[in-house]
Formats: C-alpha cells, sequence, structure tokens
C-alpha cells in the first residue's frame, strides 16, 4: 500500500509541480505527517523532490524529471473506460484503480496538454442517477462487479415476489439504468436480467465462466429494454388532449407511450383538440398519469377509466367548495 501511495506522489508531482503537503494529504487521503514520512522515503531512495519555502512554495520535482512508472495496469486500464461515471465506478469498487489510471495518464502527457482533463472536468460530468433516489449502493454491487471482472459463477439468491429463489449464474455485465443496477447474467444458455438491489446473498466460486464473444452487452439491454416497454403496456386507452395536455403527455408516460400516441393521433379539431391511443400498462396507472393533466385531457374510453377521473374530479372540487 505505501509503495503505491509513494509512486502516487511522484506522479502527482510530476503532472502538477508544486504541491503542498496538504494538498497531497488531501488527495491521497492520509495525514500530512504521513505525507512527511514518504517524502523523506522518496529522498531517500533517490527520488530529486525538493521542498520551497514561502507561501507559494510545497513539494516538486527536479525539472526534467520523469519517471518511467507511467504503465496502466490491467484493472487501472480498464478503469479507465469508467472515467465519464466516478459514481457508478466508485460503488463497484473501482474508485481507486480509477484515480491511479487518471493520474498516470496525466502525468504521461505532455505539459501543454496536462491542463486538458481539468478543462473538462470544469466543463462537463455526467450525472448518471436519476432524481429522487437513494444514492447508496446495493449491498452486493461490489461483489458482484468483482465476479463480472473476473468472469466467476455466482451462486445468486434472489428476491422473486414473496420468495426467494437460487441459481448459479454466470454474471455477464452491470447495468446503470436511471439510478437503478441490474445484473445481466447468463443461467444455462439464455441471458437473464437481474435488478442488484433485490440479490439477497451472492456467492462467487472459483468456477470460471467461458464468454460467448459474439454477446454485446449494449444490443442485448436495447433490445431487452424495447421489449419489457412494448410487454408492460399491454391495453389501450381513447384520450383527447388539448395543445397543453399534448406538449406535456412526454412528461407523465412511457416515452414508447408518447411515440405511440403522437404517430396515431388524428387531426386536430376546430379547438385544436385532438384525439390519441395511449398505450398503458393498466387502467389504474393510466389513471394516475392522466389525473397529472388535468382538465387538459379527456378519457373516451374505458369507460371504467373515465368514471375514475370523474370522480377524482368532483372530490377535488367539492374539496376547494369547502374552503
Amino acid at each position: 500500500m505505501r509503495a503505491s501511495r509513494l509512486i502516487s506522489i511522484v506522479l502527482l508531482l510530476q503532472a502538477g509541480g508544486s504541491r503542498t503537503a496538504a494538498e497531497l494529504a488531501e488527495a491521497l487521503e492520509v495525514s500530512e505527517r504521513t505525507i512527511y514520512r514518504d517524502i523523506l522515503a522518496l529522498s531517500a531512495a533517490g527520488v530529486p523532490v525538493y521542498a520551497e519555502q514561502g507561501r507559494a512554495g510545497g513539494y516538486r520535482l527536479l525539472d526534467g524529471y520523469r519517471t518511467k512508472l507511467n504503465g496502466l495496469s490491467p484493472a487501472e486500464a480498464e478503469a479507465l473506460f469508467l472515467s465519464g461515471l466516478p459514481g457508478p465506478a466508485r460503488d463497484m469498487g473501482l474508485g481507486e484503480a480509477l484515480a491511479a489510471a487518471q493520474l498516470k495518464v496525466a502525468a504521461a502527457l505532455p505539459e501543454s496538454l496536462r491542463a486538458a482533463s481539468a478543462r473538462a472536468r470544469q466543463r462537463f460530468h455526467l450525472d448518471a442517477p436519476g432524481w429522487f433516489r437513494d444514492a447508496e449502493p446495493p449491498p452486493l454491487l461490489g461483489e458482484l462487479a468483482r465476479a463480472v471482472w473476473e468472469d466467476r459463477m455466482v451462486a445468486l439468491t434472489y428476491a422473486r415476489g414473496g420468495t426467494e429463489v437460487t441459481r448459479h449464474v454466470a454474471p455477464l455485465g452491470l447495468v446503470l439504468k436511471n439510478g437503478v443496477w441490474y445484473l445481466v447474467g447468463r443461467v444455462g444458455d439464455a441471458p437473464r436480467t437481474y435488478r442488484v438491489d433485490r440479490v439477497r446473498a451472492a456467492a462467487v466460486g472459483d468456477e470460471r465462466f467461458g464468454r460467448d464473444e459474439g454477446f454485446d452487452l449494449p444490443s442485448f439491454w436495447a433490445q431487452r429494454a424495447a421489449e419489457f416497454e412494448r410487454a408492460v403496456l399491454r391495453e389501450s386507452v381513447t384520450v383527447r388532449l388539448s395543445p397543453q395536455g399534448l406538449g406535456t403527455l412526454r412528461y407523465h408516460v412511457e416515452a414508447v407511450a408518447y411515440r405511440a400516441a403522437l404517430d396515431g393521433a388524428g387531426p386536430p379539431g376546430a379547438d385544436g383538440w385532438v384525439t390519441v391511443a395511449l398505450p398503458v400498462e393498466s387502467v389504474p396507472v393510466a389513471y394516475t398519469q392522466l389525473l397529472a393533466l388535468g382538465p387538459d385531457a379527456e378519457v373516451i374510453a374505458p369507460a371504467e377509466l373515465r368514471e375514475l377521473i370523474v370522480g377524482a374530479a368532483e372530490r377535488t372540487a367539492a374539496l376547494y367548495r369547502r374552503r
């Protein structure tokens, strides 16, 4: 651990010029006293590091000194491809490898390009999780990520309905969708999908599995997501929408349902309203979705849904009249 930290100090100084003990301690998450001891160890090992006095002082390397310790380890190289997702990388236990990889890349760059990564971080950031979601990663995410990296079979205990089932799974990959982690795993010859927060136990074994070189995780996920959306939307309701309602419908229903409604929409009437056939999961779900549109949506069919909306409108009007 200390050897890795000593290398990190050299790379930090090589990439960033002068650094104070406090800055080095913060970057490496150790105490300043530890940094002082590490600097002495580097000097004793022949690394030309020296201290500059004064308010702008700090530790720096002798001008022109370049370490050859820029090679990436396999874990660091793999983590580097997650550099746009520092939070998810950390959740999977790859935060340290990612930081080391980025540091080595920065140290290997010519001085004129070292500010590029800082400029990019200042200007762009990918926030993968959705709004209003718990930021805590699932407890077993790190263990499953290890199994994915190492191609090891997992005995997976999974909550399904009111029971728990155990499956021997070949973990092919992890997907982060709208703040929720999913494991794509092969059971027998068929890939399946599991929500990681519903995994109750994951025993990673010594047995390794072989990967199908033709399997592409992004393509599989896109296909499965489209199939899931189509399968969920089993019913259809007929709705009249005002121009305002048609514009805000997209925020209250699934994207595939919104596109289908637009594609099948009839011509606007004299009042600007249009009639659409809207795919929905069920009448109760449609009730919640369309209620949000208020007076900008009128349910035509089915009668059951229309009565639910009428009842809600009457209760709301009565509530406000009492006030």
